[in-house]
């Protein structure tokens, strides 16, 4: 419990400290700003990983071209947001939870970084956020899309929501599937921070033009279920 209360802690009390670096990101354009931003989130992200105890592996970086992409990962647990920061310092963004904007700072950070807010409950504003994805793809920025769209919390990853790929094939940027396994027991095992092992795989890209539609993604969502229960990738 303690781990936990200092987690928490650390976790307000730094977002306060990023803020003299806020206006300088302001006044950046895509795509210097996306990668200014990446950098204050490495650091943030970094430090509450360590706070909590957590080791991060990370495997399959030769996958990732060097081009802006939909990274599309399971969904374990909360520290997934942070541990896909650090996984790679390439620049990158999410699809977010509208809820999130009710925290303090992040969301500013998360504005600049170029991520998108969902309503889930508006079909219409769920059309709009899937245009603003495509605008901040060709913009620079890759994308990351955690298409069960809740965490497993550990258990069998669900079934992926083909609706959340519709940005990849709308952009026609590449597919970067990432299996993350174990995050899960930072947190959502014990409902307090742990420390614990993770993997982050980065699977071998597909891309769009080559795979029907319908298809992507059942083939994102086969990749990613046979790294995280321990099959041959």
């Amino acid at each position: 419990m303690i781990r936990t209360a200092i987690w928490f802690i650390a976790f307000f009390a730094v977002l306060p400290l990023t803020l003299p670096f806020y206006p300088k990101a302001k006044r950046l354009t895509p795509p210097e700003r996306y990668g200014y931003v990446q950098t204050v989130a490495y650091k943030w992200a970094s430090f509450l990983l360590r706070i909590a105890g957590a080791r991060v592996r990370v495997h399959g970086q030769e996958n990732i071209p060097n081009e802006p992409v939909v990274y599309v990962a399971n969904h374990q647990g909360n520290f997934d947001v942070p541990i896909m920061i650090t996984a790679t310092k390439h620049p990158k963004a999410f699809i977010s939870k509208i809820e999130v904007q009710k925290f303090p700072i992040i969301p500013r950070w998360m504005e600049l970084m170029g991520c998108i807010f969902i309503d889930r409950s508006d079909r219409r504003q769920s059309i709009k956020a899937i245009r603003s994805c495509v605008e901040t793809i060709q913009s620079g920025q890759s994308i990351i899309v955690f298409p069960e769209g809740t965490r497993s919390k550990g258990g069998p990853i669900k079934e992926f929501k083909a609706g959340s790929l519709t940005l990849a094939t709308s952009s026609g940027a590449k597919i970067v599937p990432v299996a993350i396994k174990g995050s899960h027991h930072l947190l959502e095992t014990t409902n307090r921070i742990t420390p614990g092992t993770v993997d982050v795989t980065f699977l071998p890209v597909i891309d769009p033009a080559d795979v029907p539609n319908k298809e992507i993604a059942a083939l994102a969502e086969t990749m990613i279920r046979r790294v995280v229960e321990g099959e041959e990738s």
